[in-house]
């Protein structure tokens, strides 16, 4: 049987095809032999209750200059589709969540929606560490100016970050008696309005900000270490962090089998933890990327290792097993 696979994501002609982790799922997926239907959030839609899209045949290739073909557009019901991948990146604003919805009656005709919809919507990449706060540094959530101010006197050194951020964006470096403190803090939790985090600075970002990749609850063996620029607190790629691969520790090891479980439960197939020295900082489960470098670095295939695992759930759901 040949597996049709749509996948939602960003326009495809705006990715950086070396580093994209999508792209790699889609390329692995064609060598599959796998039907490709592109879709973006804007192309999803419903008819009297039925999950539709607005979809385009996808063809793609290895090359940074040249690594797409679209067909013509066919607007036609999500459940023609086995598997959808949800790969729209952050933020988790109100066109995400209700795309969510329409994902989610695709599920319900039977669909396989990676990641689930309902995980997308529960799982905030920052406040889903709360469940696991014995894997995490100190770390508050708060709209509060004072109390965030009584953190920073406490902890020391602190990052302060948005609940919706991503690739590192927003992200502050603070010390007691910072005189741009009152300035980022109301700027970021918007004057009071809005909760951030605040976490313990963890110094051996220098060495890296660790991002591990699990499918289905289980890691790899080895993880991507994004380490900073001189003079940067920063370790994302997007913020001009350098990749460097490293094998997983004995503490890398029990933060994931701490949150593995979790995972697995809410449907949350593909799933990259961020972790700082022996600290879960984030638990990315919108978009995950690191796919290509950590790929080029080992000879892996991790994106084929997904789909084969997607493919295997499939099949159990069509034979009447939604256990996965």
């Amino acid at each position: 049987m040949t597996f049709k696979l749509g996948v939602v994501m960003d326009p495809v002609a705006g990715i950086t095809p070396y580093k994209d982790t999508t792209l790699a799922m889609l390329l692995a997926a064609q060598r599959r032999g796998w039907e490709l239907h592109y879709m973006e959030l804007g192309d999803l839609y419903l008819v009297d209750g039925e999950a539709c899209g607005r979809q385009r045949r996808l063809e793609v290739r290895d090359n940074n200059s040249d690594w797409f073909t679209l067909g013509e557009e066919r607007r036609t019901p999500l459940a023609e589709l086995d598997v959808i991948l949800m790969r729209k990146d952050p933020p988790v604003d109100a066109a995400y969540l209700y795309a969510t919805y329409i994902l989610e009656r695709a599920e319900q005709a039977g669909v396989l929606v990676a990641n689930r919809p309902q995980g997308l919507r529960d799982a905030n990449e920052k406040l889903f560490t709360a469940g696991f706060a014995a894997c995490c540094a100190p770390t508050v959530v708060d709209s509060d100016s004072t109390r965030l101010r009584a953190f920073i006197r406490e902890q020391g050194r602190t990052v302060l970050k948005p609940l919706d951020g991503m690739g590192g964006r927003s992200i502050f470096v603070v010390a007691d008696g910072d005189p741009n403190t009152s300035v980022i803090l109301d700027t970021l939790t918007g004057e009071g309005q809005l909760p951030i985090m605040a976490q313990r600075y963890i110094p051996e970002i220098s060495a890296g900000d660790k991002r591990i990749l699990l499918i289905d609850g289980k890691p790899q063996d080895v993880a991507l270490a994004r380490v900073p620029l001189a003079g940067e607190t920063r370790g994302n790629l997007a913020a001009g962090g350098r990749g460097e691969g490293i094998p997983l520790s004995d503490r890398d090891r029990w933060i994931c089998e701490q949150v593995s479980p979790e995972l697995r439960r809410r449907g949350l197939w593909f799933v990259g933890l961020d972790v700082i020295g022996d600290y879960l900082t984030e638990i990315n489960v919108t978009s995950p990327t690191c796919v290509r470098e950590l790929d080029g670095i080992y000879g892996l295939d991790i994106a084929g290792d997904l789909l084969d695992r997607l493919a295997e759930i499939r099949a159990r759901q069509g034979a009447g097993d939604g256990s996965g």
